[in-house]
């Protein structure tokens, strides 16, 4: 090749004009427009569920390790990308979350990978993370504050200890309580219930019994959710985790079928977290609600 052909090339690519980060930013979030406009098509549908869904939350699709962050314009009714920003730490593909963005001043964010927008489940998930925003906006630092189980995670700089805890799954007490719960539920039992919660704080050590009762508040109300969604829009309920071997998804079946339980008996509940914790929390939940607190923690 003639070195004379080169040197235009090479002028030319000299002479291209620079794009900014913040051009290259907003050009790759650009691309999630129509699928981000798709969030307020579903809520329209399903916004009579609950109170809950007046309110969104920012969406941070995970991309090539790095945070774009979608959050609501002045209008409310249209997501726009906000910030750019490199994860701290090497997020897992089809990560389907909901946690505090240190980028983002700490706000709670559905943090997904963009293969979300690509069903109407994956909707239904953005919905049941948001719901853990919900949480998160209004008393779950206060709740894990008066937690044991928390506290003493967080004194271990143990921040993972919601996934990690070793929660004894397998004893053979505590699979024959939690399975005679679950049958109780689902043949709305409330004596075999109102018994299987009292044994379950008998025989389980406290911070044991905190982690269960902790994730059945947190991830059984989302799922509680997810599946008044989910009938709303004619897809497969979802009830995994009920099946033997237990682990922590167990959490998540019997917390949803607990709350649905509760709210029934007091509609109430459903629009206040806080209150449906404490009375999750107490070994007695035929009482009424007033005469639940925080002082039910021991």
């Amino acid at each position: 090749m003639s070195r004379f052909w080169r040197i235009p090339v090479l002028i030319a690519f000299l002479i291209l004009p620079a794009v900014s980060p913040a051009l290259l930013a907003e050009a790759t979030g650009s691309k999630y427009d129509t699928d981000l406009q798709k969030v307020f098509e579903i809520r329209a549908k399903i916004s009579d569920i609950h109170s809950f869904f007046h309110r969104l939350f920012p969406i941070a699709v995970v991309e090539d390790d790095s945070f774009l962050v979608f959050d609501l314009d002045s209008s409310g009714e249209r997501y726009t990308l906000a910030k750019k920003a490199p994860s701290p730490l090497p997020i897992p593909t089809g990560i389907r979350a909901a946690f505090p963005l240190e980028c983002y001043g700490n706000r709670a964010a559905c943090v997904v990978s963009g293969d979300v927008f690509e069903s109407l489940e994956g909707y239904v998930t953005i919905f049941h993370e948001f719901m853990h925003c919900h949480q998160w906006a209004t008393c779950e630092q206060g709740l894990k504050e008066k937690l044991t189980v928390a506290q003493e995670a967080l004194s271990r700089q143990d921040y993972s200890w919601e996934i990690n805890y070793p929660f004894p799954y397998t004893n053979r007490r505590f699979t024959k309580t939690y399975s005679l719960f679950l049958q109780a539920l689902a043949e709305k039992d409330s004596g075999a219930i109102a018994k299987s919660r009292r044994r379950l704080q008998r025989i389980l050590p406290q911070p044991d019994y905190e982690y269960l009762v902790w994730q059945e508040w947190k991830e059984g109300f989302a799922r509680f959710i997810e599946n008044r969604i989910r009938r709303r829009l004619a897809l497969p309920e979802n009830h995994y985790g009920q099946e033997t071997p237990f682990h922590r998804i167990t959490f998540y079946e019997g917390g949803a079928g607990y709350i649905e339980y509760l709210t029934g008996q007091h509609p109430e509940l459903a629009t206040n977290p806080e209150a449906l914790f404490y009375k999750m929390f107490s070994r007695t939940p035929e009482n009424p609600v007033s005469g639940d607190s925080a002082a039910d923690f021991r």
